[in-house]
């Protein structure tokens, strides 16, 4: 078999700038790419019922979007403070955009709040932040004065509300579970109608890029994630019955096989995950994944390939590329379904 060829160039016209209802469309009016192993299809979001079956099971991600971009100084110098996962009541891990720093240095924020530099986070280039304030007032204080992560490729200061799924609720993620974004309060009615069960779980999603092409490491990422007990009943009910559960999120992904036994089963679970799934992982829990679509670069993209060999996953994505699909967190879908995969 001829080598796969895994590399390929996002251009700039590719990049999605605006969410789709702020150009008049509505959330689930971008577009959809389709595959079951070698098939691919390319439709609408909103014909995503079309490709479920009454007694498949959508599993979601709850956790909602703060704003968790701060401004401070440090000296005579301006810096920003990127939050990225929340250790205790006055503790975040953090990246600093500005400088650099060490253990014992302190920055000023708006209002008095201080922020002291205690040590390194989980990796570099993060730092642990412990805040002079604490609990719910730390957490209004972020609310009052924080900005949502903007990544380059966005060009408008768009509000916390274009960062959110319809149906977030749990605050804590500090980028968006952007997989759920484009499903609209009507197609969530419209998966009812035709049967197909929805759930949903919570998992805060950390930082996805520290910049200057730095990447977290897979096997460093811890994420805090919540399976309610309902939840894996609705999933051990859906497997018993060989229905389908489909994550809406690599984050989905995450916090069910990371809870799942060898069976696939599933209990009510409070944990962190630091699972790195890539193509030689064997899914347990997860029958298919709703996305979007993800950079060369990211490990996202990895975790595809444990759904589909990997000549079909490039194959379609240089279709999407060809017919002009969009990228990041405002742009088009992806639904792929698990194949078995060879050895």
């Amino acid at each position: 078999m001829a080598a796969i060829n895994r590399t390929f160039d996002i251009p700039q016209s590719l990049n999605a700038k605006v969410p789709a209802e702020r150009s008049g469309k509505g959330r689930d009016d971008v577009r959809l790419m389709v595959m079951n192993g070698e098939e691919v299809h390319h439709e609408r979001f909103s014909s995503l019922p079309d490709f479920l079956e009454e007694g498949d099971l959508l599993i979601f991600n709850n956790s909602r979007t703060i704003p968790a971009v701060l401004k401070a100084t440090a000296g005579n110098r301006e810096v920003e403070i990127r939050l990225s996962r929340q250790l205790d009541d006055q503790r975040w891990e953090a990246l600093i955009w500005g400088g650099l720093f060490s253990a014992g240095d302190e920055l000023a924020l708006k209002n008095g709040v201080k922020a002291e530099i205690t040590g390194n986070g989980n990796e570099k280039p993060l730092v642990i932040l412990s805040f002079s304030i604490g609990g719910v007032a730390l957490m209004d204080y972020i609310y009052s004065f924080g900005e949502p992560i903007r990544y380059e490729y966005i060009d408008s200061d768009w509000t916390l509300d274009a960062y959110q799924t319809a149906y977030a609720s749990v605050p804590g993620s500090v980028e968006m579970a952007s997989a759920g974004r484009a499903f609209s309060w009507k197609m969530l009615q419209e998966l009812k109608d035709k049967g197909i069960k929805t759930a949903f779980l919570t998992l805060h999603t950390g930082l996805s890029y520290y910049g200057n092409d730095r990447w977290p490491n897979p096997n460093k990422h811890p994420e805090a994630f919540h399976i309610p007990e309902e939840t894996a009943k609705i999933i051990n009910d859906v497997r018993r019955a060989k229905g389908r559960v489909i994550a809406v999120g690599t984050t989905v992904v995450r916090a069910l096989e990371t809870a799942a036994d060898e069976k696939g089963c599933l209990r009510e679970t409070n944990g962190i995950t630091n699972l790195y799934i890539k193509k030689e992982y064997q899914l347990k829990a997860v029958d298919g994944l709703v996305t979007g679509l993800h950079e060369p670069e990211a490990t996202h993209l990895e975790m595809l390939a444990a759904f589909t060999e990997e000549h079909h996953l490039f194959t379609a994505y240089r279709q999407a590329l060809k017919k002009g699909y969009l990228w990041h967190e405002f742009g088009d879908m992806n639904l792929i379904f698990k194949e078995r995969l060879q050895s």
